[in-house]
Formats: C-alpha cells, sequence, structure tokens
C-alpha cells in the first residue's frame, strides 16, 4: 500500500513537471523595442531665382528728336510704364538685374562722343517701382556727363535700395534666401576695367560670396557671334568663379554656352532702350536661372528659361516699352537664339 501510494506520488511529480515545462515552453519572449536606423542629416537646400535683361538707357541725347525720345514717353506716361508689360517676370523672382547704360543727373558736363545719355534722376524710380533689385554700371555710358554723372547716378540708386556694380572698387555682396550673392561689373571695352576681372571676382569671394553673377560689356556693336576675346574672358570669369555671365554692348542677341556647369549669355541685346527712337534690331530676351545650393555646393540642374521679347510694344518704331513676344515674332528670337547657340556649341534651350 505504501509504495502504491508513493508510485502514485511520483505519477503526480512527473504530470506537474511535464505542465509547468509546456508552459514554460509556449510563454511568449519578451519584445525588444526595434532600434530605428539613424537618419543621415540632410543638407539643407537654398535657391535664388535671378532675371537678367540687356541695355538699358533712361535718357535722350541732346542731339536726337526729343518728341520721339524716352524723355517725351516718361511725360506722357510716367515712370511706371516703361516696364509695366515686363513687371510680373520681375516680381516673380528674387532678383533682378539691368545693365543701366547711362546716367541719373543734373549735373556734369556732356562727354566729346558720339552719344551720351543723362537722365532726370527721378528716372530711377522706373527701377525701383518695377521690382529691379540691381543695376550693372560697368559700361561705356556710366560717365557720359563726367565722374559726377556716375557718383549721381550710384547716390540716386543707393537711396532706392538698388545694388549696383563697377569694377573692382564697385563690388556688391548682399544675402538673399540665406545665400551671400555677389554681384561684378566689368567694362571690357575699357582696357584698365578689363585687368579687374579677376580681381574683382576674387573681391567678391573675400566678401563672403557663394554665388557670383558678372555682368560684362564686351563685343562688337550688332555682331550676332561673340568673338575669340569674349569668349576667352567668359571662360576666365568662370575659371575664377562666376557662377553667372551677362554680356551687354553688341545691342543684338547673341548665343549661349554652358561652360563646366555655368551658364554664359553672350549678349542680350538692348531692353529700355532710349539710345534710339527706331533701331533696325527689336528683338531681345530675359534670361532667367534658378540657383540651388545644397549646403555649399552648386547643384548642376540645369534649371534656367529664356523669354524672347521686343523692345517695344509698339510695332516699326521704339517706345520704350519691353513686352514678351508672342507668336511669329516668338518663333524668330527662337530660331535665332537657337542657330546663334549652337553656332557655339551643342546647347538645349529652354524657352518660356
Amino acid at each position: 500500500m505504501k509504495g502504491e501510494k508513493i508510485l502514485a506520488f511520483i505519477a503526480v511529480c512527473l504530470i506537474a513537471i511535464g505542465v509547468i515545462g509546456a508552459k514554460t515552453a509556449k510563454a511568449p519572449q519578451k519584445q525588444t523595442e526595434p532600434t530605428e536606423a539613424p537618419v543621415a542629416t540632410q543638407e539643407p537646400l537654398r535657391t535664388l531665382t535671378v532675371t537678367a535683361t540687356g541695355d538699358c538707357t533712361f535718357a535722350t541725347d541732346v542731339n536726337a528728336s526729343r518728341d520721339l525720345g524716352f524723355v517725351s514717353y516718361a511725360e506722357r506716361y510716367g515712370t511706371d510704364w516703361f516696364f509695366d508689360k515686363v513687371l510680373d517676370i520681375f516680381e516673380d523672382d528674387d532678383l533682378t538685374i539691368v545693365n543701366f547704360e547711362g546716367t541719373l543727373s543734373d549735373r556734369g558736363e556732356r562727354e566729346i562722343k558720339q552719344f551720351a545719355f543723362r537722365g532726370d534722376p527721378e528716372y530711377v524710380n522706373a527701377l525701383s517701382d518695377s521690382s529691379v533689385e540691381a543695376a550693372s554700371l560697368a559700361n561705356n555710358h556710366s560717365m557720359d556727363y563726367g565722374e559726377v554723372s556716375l557718383t549721381d547716378t550710384k547716390k540716386y540708386l543707393d537711396e532706392k535700395g538698388i545694388l549696383h556694380c563697377r569694377g573692382e572698387e564697385d563690388v556688391s555682396v548682399t544675402e538673399i534666401n540665406g545665400i551671400k550673392v555677389g554681384l561684378v561689373g566689368i567694362n571690357y571695352l575699357n582696357d584698365v576695367m578689363r585687368t579687374e576681372l579677376e580681381d574683382a571676382i576674387k573681391k567678391a569671394k573675400d566678401m563672403g560670396a557663394e554665388l557670383i553673377i558678372l555682368s560684362i560689356h564686351w563685343g562688337v556693336e550688332k555682331a550676332t557671334a561673340p568673338n575669340a576675346d569674349q569668349i576667352d574672358a567668359a571662360h576666365t570669369a568662370i575659371d575664377c568663379g562666376a557662377d553667372l555671365v551677362i554680356g551687354t554692348h553688341p545691342h543684338v542677341l547673341q548665343g549661349f554656352e554652358k561652360y563646366k556647369g555655368r551658364y554664359i549669355c553672350y549678349s542680350l541685346g538692348n531692353f529700355s532702350f532710349g539710345g534710339n527712337n527706331a533701331p533696325s534690331d527689336m528683338d531681345t530676351a530675359i534670361f532667367r536661372q534658378t540657383f540651388t545650393l545644397k549646403g555649399d555646393e552648386l547643384v548642376d540642374d540645369d534649371n534656367f528659361e529664356i523669354i524672347p521679347c521686343r523692345i517695344s510694344s509698339a510695332d516699326g518704331y521704339n517706345n520704350y516699352q519691353p513686352i514678351p513676344a508672342e507668336g511669329a515674332k516668338r518663333d524668330r528670337i527662337i530660331d535665332r537664339l537657337t542657330t546663334y547657340t549652337n553656332n557655339i556649341g551643342e546647347l538645349k534651350l529652354n524657352f518660356r
């Protein structure tokens, strides 16, 4: 009897051990929270949209017809009339820069030259009221009424908060959208200023510029192709650190080039040009590029466009009011720019 009780007790213990083992085997294991993979630090993206135009002259030469000149239109319509047809384009960017070819002053003596331009200081409002933030003064008309006329022009631009650039002495650096932008202007027709090209770009860098825009006055009037001098200067400028080269002076359009990831506009032609009331060529264009910086590096994204325009909203004569081109006129400008560009090298142009 006692033996049977012992055997029964042993059996019960074995069963109990089996049950406990089974429960232990089936018990869910404690779940460990998954470790999140470290998120890579993203380089901050900063963007800047720049709009550039050709020659702007807000004056009528004293030897030209006043009735047909810029002055008569300013008196009749006011200064905000001139950029009225392109105002939406200028407002839809971060920086608009023009080549201001002439002076704003009521002082000085006319230089002995074929054409000289001195506009009423009030004409600065045509820029400031039209979302133009910068003007290059690096051209062969910036001292048409002596050095005092250049001094006055700078003064009136400063009063309206419009940046300006001219040679190594006048390099502007400003911050827009967190990007330090350097503006350099060189009159390459001037032997002294020609030698300042590299030093002026270096000065912009030393002033902290992360993005450098060069306005350069060069070439041969009425020539639709850049010469070897222009090409060499443009490449040198980019080798030295320029991120965009904007050419003026020929008074007609020339082609575009991409060199080492940077764009060159060899000539944007005239724009609101008071120097001639009936020019033989009234085609022009606006160049626009959006720059993106990833960290400290400029992204090579080809984010640019060309807007074909006419320098006059009237047919057959210049009323100094540039306007986007339409229809056959637009098609002709596109064909011209495509041909001029293909003669320089291979580059697909983007037109608006």
